[in-house]
């Protein structure tokens, strides 16, 4: 089907904004008689606070708030557990905990009162190992154990399995913790009593609802009371969740202190100390197989490090139980998925979700399985790969759509000439410089899944003038959702896409939809767009069919007109508007989709945990120095099925943004930790990557219309970050001959076998 609007490569609605710096990011805020917020973080990462002295900030000209727990109304928050504390009270979790805030008539003077406030600690033994907590007193004193969540996963016999087997495998995988680096550290801006609310939050919110949520438990308040409008983001990859939750709650605690805007905003080393991280994961394999290559049986264990609060733990590894073995139909299965407290830096929601951790795992996994067995890389993944019909390690039938994964697989390969290099690579190379191509392919769950309820609202206003609002629950963090929303809504109603205005998410207007996460916002989000641009066309229909003395059947709305199916123009889209509001015609609605149902059964770990999957497939081409261990990324191939692309050109640039991310966070990304303490805590020792180190990527779009997609479209944001550390591994793997279990692949790796650690200065 040919559409107008969806499918095609138009421009950014907040392109000329951004590009001109017109754009309004947290930062840039600006209201009369505004003051600002500083926060005092711990001294250490595991500690008693024996005496806090605040009487010499207070004193300080031009301070007009020194705060601490004993003056927060309800101290504890979180999505899933309340564990987080606003400041701290009575003990220091980990380093980044806040101790006291401040605010102040300038930035400056903000910074001296913190250097003015006296703490003492009583320091208490940390743990910052996730397998050694487990055997630890409970770090938190409320809780029998330290473990924050445990999820299974099983499916036939693996004993039986392993005893067919003619070849079994055992090995160990390790992720390391990464810091989400968006260019934009995070920034609020509190205002009391404005527009009716008892506070009103502008600022770097990723999430509008949970912001407000945890605002509203803080100071004891009603939801309504609590305004949260979202500003432009300078990137988030789920990291503007929760810590901006807690900032949120601060900077609103002080103005209604002070009865004044508060701004708060982190400097990059206040980010990186505070913010919580990629989890890092250790992980245990064993696979068994028949000597032709037929996958039988799998066993994991998972093992991550949620830090110092649960924040998303008790959901990450949820998706790493179902994804854990890959792409690939399995009799036999079991799973097992752990997140421990410890007093590091705690971890949470970013990119990719628990999925890239297991995905270089089971990737690397199945390499070297395949040379153990004397195949290549394609041939053992083609043997075993989910095709239609196949039943999942879960338990679920696909069924419902297009599994694609042989179509993303073979365009791939021949796109970057995989089974050429890997036979030109697999051969003798001379020189100080070697090659290797590797590859990864993955699928991977659409929506919130199972363990949460998935729906979402839009609201849709045509004005008399033919213009159309459109405001959503979910937010704009970067990705291109008002663009893919306004799309949606001007193809359904057959305007030009200069009329549709896409407004800031605001939770006194925008229906409560969650969090723009998951790679969910097109998906689930645009079907509830759908829904409410079709009912205001419906409604638009039946008008002007009655007047016209059609059946609203016979009107088609296309070129800014109104047409009956024969083709007679009838009359514009705008005039069609001016009669029905001056008719009294509903011309505003709302959406709203329910994803559908699914279920997991936590107990038996089986079931059917999302409705609909993604498929990828991503292969590398490296080049790597054998004197220095450097590694150079020449060529990344990327093959996704997004069931539908709403813009081919924005998805070129996830695809892109994906690829570069997924680069980093394979051979150059890391936050060290030394018994809690982050050592690199700043960009110039915290290493990403830049426009350097971009190889020449292909984007490959494959496009399967899903039947639960709106115009068939799935998403795009996460999956393209989830692969290249897999692929990039198995090419390294293939050019060194050595395989390398842990990330980052950086050069000490490579080069040596194992990292060279940094240890603090401890003088």
């Amino acid at each position: 089907m040919t559409y107008s609007k969806v499918n095609k490569p138009l421009e950014r609605v907040d392109a000329y904004e951004k590009v001109t710096g017109k754009a309004k990011y947290g930062a840039d805020l600006q209201f009369a008689g505004m003051l600002y917020g500083k926060v005092l973080r711990a001294r250490c990462p595991s500690a008693k606070i024996k005496k806090i002295n605040v009487e010499k900030a207070r004193s300080l000209p031009g301070v007009w708030a020194v705060m601490t727990a004993e003056d927060v109304p309800c101290n504890e928050i979180g999505v899933i557990i309340q564990d987080q504390q606003i400041l701290a009270k009575e003990r220091v979790y980990y380093i980044g905990d806040g101790i006291a805030m401040v605010a102040a008539e300038s930035p400056e003077t903000a910074a001296r009162a913190l250097e003015a406030i006296e703490v003492e600690y009583e320091e208490i033994p940390g743990v910052f190992c996730p397998i050694k907590s487990k055997n630890e007193s409970p770090i938190h004193s409320d809780r029998r154990d330290n473990e924050i969540i445990h999820h299974k996963l099983r499916k036939g016999d693996v004993n039986k399995g392993f005893a067919d087997s003619d070849v079994i495998l055992n090995r160990e995988y390790e992720t390391q913790f990464v810091e989400h680096g968006y260019l934009e550290p995070e920034a609020v801006v509190a205002v009391p009593h404005e527009n009716g609310s008892l506070v009103t939050i502008y600022g770097s919110v990723q999430n509008i609802f949970a912001t407000r949520d945890a605002v509203a438990r803080c100071l004891r308040a009603g939801l309504s009371e609590i305004r949260i409008v979202q500003n432009h983001i300078g990137g988030s990859f789920g990291g503007k969740d929760e810590v901006v939750s807690s900032m949120a709650c601060r900077a609103a605690l002080l103005a209604l202190k002070t009865n004044r805007p508060v701004k708060m905003v982190n400097t990059r080393e206040e980010s990186i100390v505070e913010s919580y991280k990629r989890h890092p994961y250790k992980m245990k394999y064993k696979v068994g197989a028949t000597k032709d290559g037929r996958l039988l049986a799998m066993e994991i264990e998972v093992i991550a490090d949620g830090g110092a609060y649960a924040c998303q733990t008790p959901f990450v590894p949820w998706r790493s139980v179902v994804q854990a073995t890959g792409p690939y139909e399995i009799p036999h299965v079991k799973t097992d998925t752990y997140g421990y407290y410890t007093n590091n830096v705690y971890t949470g929601a970013m990119r990719g979700y628990g999925s890239p951790q297991v995905i270089f795992a089971n990737e690397s996994l199945m390499d070297e399985l395949a040379q153990e067995l004397g195949l290549s890389p394609l041939e053992i993944r083609m043997k075993n790969i989910l095709r239609n019909g196949s039943v999942t390690a879960s338990g679920q039938k696909l069924d419902r759509h297009e599994v694609s994964l042989a179509e993303v697989i073979e365009k791939a390969a021949k796109a970057i000439d995989f089974e050429e290099k890997y036979k030109r690579y697999s051969k003798p190379q001379s020189g100080d410089t070697r090659r290797g191509i590797g590859m990864a392919i993955s699928y991977r769950g659409c929506s919130l899944g199972a363990e949460a309820v998935d729906a979402a609202g839009a609201v849709l206003s045509i004005q008399k003038d033919g213009s159309v609002y459109l405001y959503s629950g979910l937010a704009e963090n970067g990705q291109g959702l008002k663009t893919a929303f306004c799309q949606i809504a001007a193809e359904e109603l057959g305007v030009d896409m200069k009329h549709v205005t896409f407004l800031e998410a605001n939770t006194l207007i925008s229906p409560d939809s969650g969090s723009t996460v998951a790679s969910r916002s097109t998906l689930v989000g645009g079907n509830a767009v759908l829904n409410a641009a079709k009912r205001a066309k419906d409604a638009l229909s039946r008008f002007i069919a009655d007047q016209f003395g059609l059946s609203s059947n016979d009107l088609v709305f296309e070129d800014d007109c109104i047409f009956t199916s024969d083709g007679k123009r009838l009359l514009s889209f705008t005039e069609a508007a001016n009669k029905a509001f001056w008719a009294g015609v509903q011309l505003s609605h709302v959406g709203w989709y329910v994803a559908p149902s699914i279920h997991w059964d936590e107990e038996e770990g089986k079931g059917n945990p999302y409705f609909t999957y993604v498929y990828a497939c991503q292969m590398a081409e490296v080049e790597v120095d054998m004197g220095t261990g450097e590694v150079t990324v020449l060529n990344m191939a990327a093959a996704h099925d997004v069931g539908r692309a709403i813009n081919p050109e924005m998805l070129k640039g996830q695809i892109y943004g994906g690829v570069m991310m997924g680069l980093g966070y394979g051979i150059l990304e890391e936050v060290e930790i030394d018994e809690g303490y982050i050592l690199n805590l700043n960009f110039d020792n915290y290493l990403m990557p830049t426009s350097k180190d971009m190889p020449t990527i292909i984007p490959i779009i494959v496009e399967n219309p899903d039947p639960d997609g709106p115009y068939g479209a799935k998403s795009i944001g996460e999956p393209t970050l989830e692969l290249g550390a897999a692929a990039i591994a198995n090419a390294i793997a293939q050019a060194t001959g050595k395989r390398i279990r842990s990330l980052p692949l950086n050069l000490e790796r490579v080069l040596l076998g194992y990292p060279l650690k940094k240890g603090r200065d401890k003088k």
